[in-house]
């Protein structure tokens, strides 16, 4: 490979094999990890993208359900450098998202080093250069990469987050992960408490609901529930074009009032708004509002039960806050994802204790020492785009001066040579 130069490559007497990188590591292949190097191949950097997947985007292809669409409009998804099809609907199912990214993948030329888990990264002071080790996790065999640059395309969703709840590992039935739900069919006919109230959880329970399961869904604190669209246009995009004319605590007032003509009153229904605004709170928090697709229907109908926290469980019973006792077949848990970077990246200056980085958008996509990250911007593919730009952009400036300089130098020896005979 043109941007692989191998230092050690005696696997017969070394079980780590040490690889310098003629450019930056990319660690993961998911969006945020093809979207930046897409840009670095426009800008002529080459590259290495580490996955510890056999494929690219692992929790689209592994860890999603079957009905999952984008819950934004494509436009507000694409990737840079290439639009969605123009055949494609406003919101793209998974397999045509993940046709996208094969496509996108193909079209730049991105090939990951795959099954490759990065065990820890770590910046050398005495060389000046990022030291990343990994494992295979087909072949067992350990490699080291040694770069300038290291990006970190993990994102915000790279491990399930497990709730530790008093009696869950004593109860005696199902316990599904949203990351394993695929679908509601195996549920037929049967009592699901469902662990969450976000974007997945209410879609789980819609979904469970549309296969003839008898759903209850926990809301234990207070969420903002939208409608997807306001008079035939989306709810983010309305918010983007007041955004543009209107302060943000304006354009929260207008959302949360056209909300309640469309939707009414849903704290009736045991659904308590926060008292912060949507917008206020995704910028704040990085807490994403709930986009209602049909959820608040089946609930008005009572085919979806709201309940409120949960106690303990206790075999086949759920005991909630409030002393009401269920009785549920199976749990699943939709408690959302977290960033894994502390587990492997050894720095502590750029990203918290939790993952992400330590300053706020649109500052937290570039660290110190050739760091970078991206995806972790809780705004979505577009903040993601967006910080695979800058970071493409930033790292090409460099590499392209010391490239040059790097051929004016050779140049100038050749030179010298030819003087000499």
């Amino acid at each position: 490979m043109e941007n692989l130069f191998r230092l050690v490559d005696h696997e017969d007497f070394f079980s780590r094999r040490c690889i310098w990188v003629n450019g930056p590591v990319i660690v993961g292949a998911g969006p945020s990890g093809l979207a930046t190097a897409a840009c670095l191949r426009e800008e002529g950097v080459p590259f290495v993208v580490l996955e510890r997947a056999d494929c690219i985007a692992s929790l689209w292809q592994r860890r999603t359900y079957d009905r999952l669409k984008l819950h934004l409009p494509k436009q507000f998804c694409q990737l840079p450098k290439l639009p969605f099809p123009e055949d494609f609907p406003e919101y793209p199912s998974k397999k045509q998202f993940i046709d996208y990214l094969e496509t996108y993948a193909e079209k730049f030329e991105i090939k990951p080093q795959f099954n490759e888990c990065v065990q820890s990264a770590r910046y050398d002071e005495t060389c000046g250069f990022w030291r990343v080790k990994t494992v295979s996790s087909t072949s067992r065999n350990e490699v080291e990469y040694i770069c300038r640059w290291l990006v970190v395309a993990t994102g915000e969703n790279a491990e399930c987050v497990r709730p530790d709840i008093e009696g869950l590992s004593e109860f005696r039935g199902d316990i599904v992960y949203a990351s394993d739900y695929k679908s509601g069919q195996p549920f037929k006919g049967k009592k699901v408490l469902v662990v969450g109230c976000g974007n997945s959880g209410m879609e789980l329970s819609l979904d469970l609901c549309n296969h003839h399961a008898s759903p209850s869904m926990v809301v234990r604190s207070s969420v903002h529930v939208l409608p997807r669209e306001i008079f035939g246009l989306s709810t983010f995009e309305l918010a983007v074009l007041m955004l543009k004319w209107l302060p943000l605590w304006l354009v929260d007032k207008l959302l949360l009032i056209l909300t309640w003509f469309i939707l009414g009153n849903i704290e009736k229904y045991g659904i308590k708004r926060p008292s912060k605004g949507p917008l206020e709170l995704k910028n704040t928090k990085g807490k994403t509002p709930v986009l209602d697709i049909g959820t608040l229907e089946k609930i008005r109908s009572g085919n979806i039960n709201v309940v409120p926290g949960i106690k303990r469980f206790n075999n086949r019973h759920v005991e909630l806050v409030n002393g009401e006792k269920l009785h549920v077949d199976a749990v699943v848990l939709a408690t959302g994802y977290r960033s894994n970077v502390p587990s492997w990246l050894q720095e502590g200056e750029f990203f918290s204790k939790n993952g992400y980085p330590k300053m706020p958008f649109p500052h937290g996509w570039k660290g110190n020492s050739g760091l970078y990250a991206v995806g972790f911007t809780k705004r979505g593919l577009s903040g993601a785009s967006s910080d695979a730009v800058n970071i493409a952009q930033d790292i090409s400036k460099v590499w392209k001066q010391e490239t040059k300089q790097k051929n004016q130098r050779t140049t100038a020896c050749h030179r010298r040579c030819i003087s000499q005979f």
